[in-house]
């Protein structure tokens, strides 16, 4: 993507520009060799965030709630402010295991606060959202999210390679910041993104099982760290098993740019239901769900609990059935194998 230019064309950006995109289906016949639950990746490549107290509060102001509302619009200059989503909480816990092919989550627990939008914006100007979720780690600031979340394929010392301005708002609801905000301090994703992106294109890295990346957010206002404030969720490393019940939280947003589409990034969306690979992307296994745009890098927990709203994150949302094959409305996560534990090791060693 190349740098910013002086005079916008909003008309000609295409969905991918706007941010929070699942990965299409361009290359789904290339599926590469490499095995996620195999040697996983030899390395990991890094990058900085907002290392001082003035970014830090830059990237903090920069996120007001009409920005966040409008993060993915392909053309926010002249999109309106979506409505609030004002779907009554529902303090019942749902019925374990009830399938759900998707909904507002109204049922509160450790979820709700663990889980939140992570906004970012593009070397064009234009901002963009997906999903993340803060996980057990060591330092209590390690935050699990899908690679092409946090940049495209290429040199990472490009400029236009990574996103920047990120933030994470946990239990993020019709733009209001329920536990605040947090800068990222540092980030990183597999070593496979730095390919040539004439030769490897995210679709063929998400195929191979190499879409998860990890963020080390920075403290609150008042020195807490994240998982202080949030709480975290378990992270496991395991092969999946056909039929295993899996649950599935995002912030889908397509009714920013489609009128027709079901949300608009204003509440998390709950789907549940059980694990199947795709039939023409095997790595990557999905659930019944209409979740979409916006709902990369949410978490898809395996043995979760429905009353407590606490399970164990065993991958991130990467595709749907376009890229992956399958049923129809299935949506796909890159299962966390080897390379998704060295990525979560390094972070959770990082000082904040």
């Amino acid at each position: 993507m190349a740098s910013t230019p002086t005079h916008r064309a909003p008309h000609r950006r295409s969905l991918a520009a706007a941010g929070a995109v699942l990965l299409s289906a361009a290359a789904a016949a290339a599926l590469l060799p490499t095995a996620a639950f195999a040697a996983g990746p030899a390395s990991l490549t890094t990058h900085a965030g907002a290392t001082t107290e003035a970014e830090r509060g830059r990237i903090d102001a920069y996120w007001t709630a009409d920005r966040m509302k409008l993060a993915g619009a392909l053309i926010p200059e002249i999109t309106p402010l979506p409505a609030d989503d004002d779907t009554p909480d529902d303090p019942r816990p749902l019925p374990g295991n009830t399938p759900d092919t998707g909904g507002t989550w109204t049922h509160g627990g450790a979820v709700e606060r663990s889980v939140g939008r992570l906004f970012f914006t593009f070397s064009d100007g234009y901002d963009g959202s997906c999903t993340a979720t803060v996980v057990a780690s060591a330092n209590r600031s390690t935050v699990l999210t899908a690679a092409h979340c946090l940049r495209t394929v290429g040199d990472p010392a490009a400029a236009d390679t990574w996103r920047h301005n990120f933030y994470f708002v946990p239990g993020y609801r019709n733009g209001t910041k329920p536990l605040g905000g947090f800068s990222v301090k540092s980030m990183a994703t597999p070593a496979q993104w730095d390919a040539d992106p004439v030769r490897a294109r995210p679709d063929d890295l998400a195929v191979a099982g190499h879409d998860t990346a990890v963020l080390v957010a920075n403290p609150a206002a008042g020195g807490r760290r994240i998982a202080d404030v949030t709480g975290s969720q378990r992270i496991a490393f395991t092969r999946p098993t056909e039929g295993e019940f899996v649950h599935t939280f995002g912030y889908p947003k397509d009714r920013l740019n489609d009128p027709a589409a079901k949300y608009a990034g204003s509440r998390m969306i709950h789907c549940a239901g059980p694990a199947r690979p795709g039939t023409k992307a095997p790595l990557l296994w999905g659930e019944s769900c209409d979740m979409s745009h916006g709902a990369s890098g949410g978490p898809h927990f395996a043995q979760f609990d429905t009353r407590t709203g606490v399970g164990t994150v065993v991958g991130v949302t990467t595709t749907t059935d376009e890229l992956a094959g399958g049923q129809a409305g299935t949506l796909y996560a890159t299962r966390l194998g080897d390379g998704a534990r060295l990525l979560h090791a390094w972070a959770q060693t990082r000082p904040v």
